[in-house]
């Protein structure tokens, strides 16, 4: 699809706070389609970098850029998935085995690798809540053009020598694998939690 993003404001640019409602519709009505569902196309080289572009726009406390990306796509996402297939075959862990389903199947994953710094005057809570918001920045962008995304982990996101595989620092986790791809079908609306019965108001 075309890419009608503006240039990024220049540092100290005022940047307007206009309302939008074609972006309060599509969020009322988003929805993650299944791993498993979704195929070719993925995202373009162009559509990838603006999606990347798009999701380091979260709020990030510090200026830190407490995570970073590890694309997966082609041969590269087959060779993890063959390496990540044999490290489960090889302890006998059939469910392990299978869960990377959600892994070889879509045409591209994002890996949003949580690079948390302990010690800092930025809590490392707010640290790991900025990638999460990294994540859902992606998924809602990728939803956006007009592709099907999902969230998930699985058992590599916290397997330490999962990690490895994927690239990753000891110090480093996965908040996140964002699949991307087009969904073989809608994916069909679920049960939602019911806001007013998780809100309250404080009063002294």
């Amino acid at each position: 699809m075309p890419l009608p993003l503006p240039e990024p404001p220049a540092f100290g640019e005022p940047v307007p706070q206009t309302p939008s409602p074609e972006v309060l519709h599509f969020l009322a009505r988003r929805r993650s389609a299944s791993a498993v569902n979704l195929t070719e196309p993925a995202p373009s080289p162009a559509e990838l970098d603006a999606l990347l572009r798009i999701a380091v726009r979260v709020p990030d406390h510090g200026k830190l850029s407490p995570w970073r990306f590890v694309v997966l796509s082609g041969e590269g996402k087959a060779e993890a998935a063959a390496r990540l297939e044999a490290l489960a075959s090889g302890r006998g862990d059939a469910r392990a085995v299978a869960k990377l389903a959600k892994l070889k199947t879509p045409p591209m994953a994002v890996a949003v690798v949580s690079r948390a710094k302990p010690g800092l005057d930025i809590p490392e809570w707010e640290q790991q809540l900025s990638a999460g918001a990294v994540c859902t920045l992606l998924l809602v962008g990728a939803q956006a053009m007009g592709y099907g995304a999902n969230w998930i982990t699985d058992w590599y996101s916290y397997d330490a020598e999962a990690r490895t595989i994927l690239g990753l620092e000891p110090d480093e986790r996965i908040a996140g694998m964002i699949m991307l791809g087009t969904a073989k079908e809608p994916p069909l609306e679920r049960e939602r939690a019911d806001p007013a019965a998780l809100t309250s108001v404080w009063r002294p």
